[in-house]
C-alpha cells in the first residue's frame, strides 16, 4: 500500500480525473434528492461513524503537530457535515481551476472528490443494512454497525476507501511543498468569497494549512491506514470490539 497509487490520472491526467468524480458525485446527488428517510438514515449513521473515529484518533487529536490534520481528516474529508455547497462550488469553478491549478492540485482534489462519494455509497449501502434488514433506527451500537458491515459485503470498496484517504494525504503532503500554491489560495480567497465560492476555497486553504503545518505527513498517514485495516480485518473476524485498537 505505501508508495502506491491507486487512481491513475489517465491522458487527460487531474483535469479528466475531476471531470469524472464530479459526474459521478452529480450522478449520486441528483438519484437521491429529496430522500429524507435515508437523508435522516446517513445523519444517525455518519454522527456514530465521527464519533467513532474521535475515538479511534484521539492521540492525533491531541497532539499539537497532528491535530489540525486529524481535524482536517475527520471533518472535511469524512465527516456528518452537510457537504453539498463545497460539491456545487467544485462543479461551477471546474473550468476556473482547470485554468489556474496546477496538475498535481487538480489530481488531489479530484481524489477527494471520489473519497467524498464512495463514502457517501458505502453509507447509503450501509443504512440499508442497518435500517431495512435490521430495524435500526435512532441508535447504532458497535455491535450492529460491525453487523451491518459485514452484511454489506463490499470489502473492496472499503479497501479503496482507505486508500483514498492515504492517497489524498500523500498528494496534499506533495502540494505544500510548492510555494506557488500557497499563493495563489492566499490570492484567491477574496475572490472566493466575492464569486460564492467560498465553500471550495475555504476547504482547499484549511486542507493546506493543515499539512503544511504537520510538516510531513507520512507518519500520520500510515497511522490512520494501518488502523482502519485493522478495524475492518476484526470486524470480518467476528471480534467482540473490533474497534480498540488504538
Amino acid at each position: 500500500m505505501p508508495g502506491q497509487k491507486t487512481t491513475e490520472s489517465g491522458p487527460q491526467g487531474g483535469a479528466g480525473l475531476l471531470k469524472a468524480q464530479i459526474e459521478r458525485n452529480r450522478a449520486w446527488r441528483a438519484a437521491h434528492a429529496g430522500d429524507h428517510p435515508l437523508g435522516r438514515s446517513l445523519q444517525v449513521l455518519r454522527r456514530w461513524q465521527a464519533q467513532r473515529l474521535a475515538r479511534t484518533y484521539a492521540d492525533l487529536l491531541a497532539s499539537d503537530r497532528y491535530r489540525p490534520a486529524a481535524e482536517f481528516f475527520l471533518s472535511d474529508l469524512y465527516g456528518e457535515k452537510d457537504f453539498s455547497r463545497r460539491d456545487e462550488n467544485v462543479e461551477r469553478m471546474y473550468p476556473s481551476m482547470v485554468k489556474m491549478l496546477p496538475d498535481a492540485a487538480l489530481h488531489t482534489i479530484a481524489l477527494a472528490v471520489e473519497l467524498h462519494v464512495l463514502s457517501a455509497e458505502l453509507d447509503r449501502a450501509l443504512c440499508e443494512v442497518l435500517g431495512g434488514e435490521m430495524g435500526i433506527r435512532d441508535r447504532i451500537t458497535e455491535s450492529q454497525y460491525a453487523e451491518g458491515f459485514r452484511r454489506c459485503a463490499n470489502l473492496r470498496q472499503r479497501q479503496r476507501q482507505v486508500e483514498l484517504l492515504r492517497q489524498v494525504g500523500v498528494d496534499l503532503d506533495a502540494v505544500v511543498r510548492k510555494p506557488m500554491i500557497q499563493q495563489i489560495l492566499r490570492i484567491a480567497r477574496k475572490p472566493a468569497q466575492v464569486a460564492g465560492f467560498g465553500e471550495l476555497h475555504d476547504f482547499l486553504e484549511r486542507g493546506f494549512n493543515a499539512f503544511h503545518h504537520m510538516g510531513g505527513a507520512g507518519e500520520f498517514l500510515e497511522t490512520i491506514a494501518a488502523r482502519e485495516t485493522r478495524i475492518m480485518d476484526r470486524i470480518f473476524e467476528g471480534h467482540p470490539r473490533p474497534f480498540n485498537v488504538g
